[in-house]
């Protein structure tokens, strides 16, 4: 699998010199993705546009803890699905997410399927599956994260399952931002859910302060979560209160990303406050350099869970973790085509002692395509 990737990128790295033989306003990698827009007539009365979207993450991930080493080769995310504009204010959307490597299932789960409703971008109405976002890796796209995976802080106080059946109501009346929304939080399955459980409800308010401190953003946003307790609930965490102030500083060089959140466990689940913060550094148009700082803090034991590669060497749980990410990102096409690497030193300890303390590093590298 793995060599079928590097073909991938090799040939698509190739259009880079490629692009220069092009006309100045479109490169190769513009007509490359192109092909995912299957058809656009704004002219049309009923359908204007029908696009392929979706995205394809390939990595390999090296593990060197006290606890043992592990490695591994995974297709992290295999997504597709059409994404349609009709009657020039509406788009309906679903996506399948793949499981390439193991073909037992194929099929893994629907993420989004909803319908969109907007005539500007100061009201968007979205209805059906959709991403709950708020925390600041939990609001960014997999396909636009800096470092190559969430922080643990959104591993445990976002929804990693991230897609609720629901309604939600957003938009942007500069400088302010906001987001509401209610979603479905009871048993889980491939598709939608069973309406079984409580509900989970989101406000999000943010400013940006850009063109008071001359700068390209300076967006400062204030998340509320909160959700009925419920014993049926495997959608989402068992929190029931939380709360995210994340701030998001960009300039054409540089840049950085800051959160602090809390939240309230319920049902065993103790109370949770974290902090975390990202410097970034442009070195090129392409290269750019990351570091991420994450501490994390249970106020009981066993309130924590590792990340995706940890937790396959240390299942357990902790009560204080903390972390240090160094990581380069070269972008190809922009979030579009990236090739991502980060080296990640973490520690958690378990004052319970019963399985959870965990030491050592992780560096993982991979392939990033997002499309259209």
């Amino acid at each position: 699998m793995h060599r079928r990737i590097l073909a991938v990128v090799l040939l698509l790295a190739a259009a880079g010199p490629a692009a220069a033989q092009t006309t100045p306003d479109e490169s190769t990698y513009d007509r490359i993705w192109r092909q995912f827009t299957i058809y656009d007539d704004k002219t049309n009365a009923v359908v204007q546009r029908v696009q392929l979207s979706g995205r394809f993450q390939h990595e390999f991930a090296a593990l060197d803890t006290d606890q043992g080493d592990h490695d591994e080769w995974n297709t992290r995310r295999l997504r597709v699905g059409p994404r349609v504009t009709l009657f020039q204010h509406y788009t309906v959307a679903a996506e399948a997410e793949l499981n390439p490597q193991e073909h037992d299932p194929l099929y893994l789960r629907v993420t989004d399927v909803y319908v969109q409703w907007s005539r500007n971008e100061r009201l968007l109405v979205t209805v059906g599956k959709q991403g709950v976002a708020y925390t600041m890796d939990g609001a960014t796209s997999s396909k636009e994260l800096l470092t190559i995976d969430r922080s643990n802080l959104a591993n445990n106080i976002w929804f990693p399952q991230e897609y609720l059946p629901g309604a939600s109501v957003a938009g942007r009346l500069a400088p302010w931002n906001y987001r509401v929304g209610v979603y479905s939080s009871g048993t889980a399955n491939r598709e939608f859910g069973s309406v079984d459980g409580g509900t989970a409800t989101l406000a999000v308010l943010g400013y940006d302060f850009a063109k008071r401190l001359d700068v390209r953003q300076a967006l400062l946003s204030a998340n509320y979560v909160y959700q009925n307790p419920d014993a049926h609930n495997t959608f989402t965490r068992p929190l029931e209160h939380i709360v995210s102030i994340n701030f998001r500083l960009e300039e054409p060089a540089w840049g950085l990303r800051t959160d602090v959140s809390a939240a309230d466990g319920y049902l065993g689940q103790p109370d949770l406050w974290s902090v975390t913060a990202m410097p970034y550094y442009n070195v090129t148009a392409k290269l750019q350099l990351v570091t991420r700082y994450t501490y994390l803090d249970s106020d009981g034991p066993n309130g924590i869970l590792l990340g995706t590669y940890e937790n396959k060497i240390v299942r357990g749980r902790g009560d204080e973790y903390q972390e240090l990410y160094l990581g380069a990102n070269y972008f190809f096409y922009g979030h579009k085509l990236k090739l991502q690497s980060g080296l990640q030193i973490a520690d958690m300890n378990d004052r319970a002692g019963d399985g959870g303390a965990y030491s050592g590093a992780s560096w993982v590298t991979g392939l990033r395509i997002g499309w259209p």
